[in-house]
């Protein structure tokens, strides 16, 4: 088996991608929105409330950045694979339904020795006037496929600011929340599936790396940008280690100024978002 490195810095064929009210509801209920008080977070989970408008969670900018196809990567044990790192621009807030224009690239390959490090860039723009409404940009790291010589990739600077977190936000999940999920299009049996979670090596299905990161996403609009989408500009995070569906997220925050630096850990401390960034804009 082996990658295919013909496909870096080759941009894919813009792909028009829609969704609707309906699909923005179900992300919301996905990443745990309104979870332990359904009147909480109406302007995410409803369209029809007395005097609140429908709006959408930021993160769901990475799925509507997502194209529908992906570039053929090569032959590998799909099993192998999990999501590694995730950042996104969010130019502007999205409505509840609409279209994007979307294209990506490969930008590397990485070999990390144990495996692969394959990171992509995409950009979702208004189809009819261009303007960039996403610009998002993820790894997956697929196990097994490292040593072929390659470079490392480079090394992001981040570093935990010597004082305790500014706030501490902990959210629950189901223990069915990786089945509510995949509705929203990742069907990767990696999260439902025990004989396939089994060959990965995990002892059950994982919640999806990009649930975990919309409920730290969550947790970031509601303390920083004071639940208003339109203030939250950005977030980046590295994936470190799995969630099992009904384990407890906390989410360690340390504010500065319109920047937030952040770590999602479980009940147990394990940290499993990283090396994490956030960008509010001012009131």
């Amino acid at each position: 088996m082996s990658l295919n490195h013909d496909v870096i810095g080759l941009e894919s064929e813009p792909v028009d991608k829609s969704w609707s009210s309906t699909d923005t509801l179900l992300y919301a209920l996905g990443v745990g929105a309104g979870l332990d008080d359904p009147t909480a977070e109406l302007a995410f989970t409803t369209e029809n409330s007395a005097g609140i408008g429908q709006q959408v969670l930021p993160t769901f900018a990475v799925l509507a950045a997502q194209a529908p196809g992906r570039r053929d990567l090569g032959d590998f044990d799909r099993a192998m694979l999990v999501h590694a790192e995730q950042s996104f621009e969010l130019h502007r807030p999205l409505p509840p339904s609409g279209t994007a224009r979307v294209s990506a690239t490969v930008t590397g390959i990485y070999d990390k020795g144990s495996g692969a490090l394959v990171v992509s860039q995409a950009r979702a723009v208004e189809p009819e006037s261009g303007d960039t409404l996403v610009t998002s940009r993820s790894a997956v790291f697929i196990r097994g496929e490292g040593g072929f010589g390659g470079p490392r990739g480079p090394v992001a600077d981040w570093s935990e600011p010597a004082r305790p977190p500014d706030h501490r936000v902990t959210y629950r999940t189901r223990p069915e929340q990786a089945l509510l999920y995949r509705l929203s299009g990742d069907r990767n049996p990696l999260h439902s599936d025990p004989v396939f979670a089994a060959r990965a090596g995990f002892p059950r299905p994982i919640l999806h790396g990009l649930c975990t990161y919309g409920v730290t996403g969550r947790a970031l609009l509601h303390t920083l940008a004071g639940s208003d989408p339109a203030r939250f500009a950005g977030m980046s995070g590295r994936f470190s280690a799995p969630v099992f569906p009904g384990e407890a997220l906390t989410v360690s925050i340390w504010a500065e100024g319109e920047n937030a630096t952040f770590r999602t850990t479980r009940e147990d401390g394990t940290v499993v978002i990283d090396r994490g960034t956030a960008v509010i804009r001012p009131a």
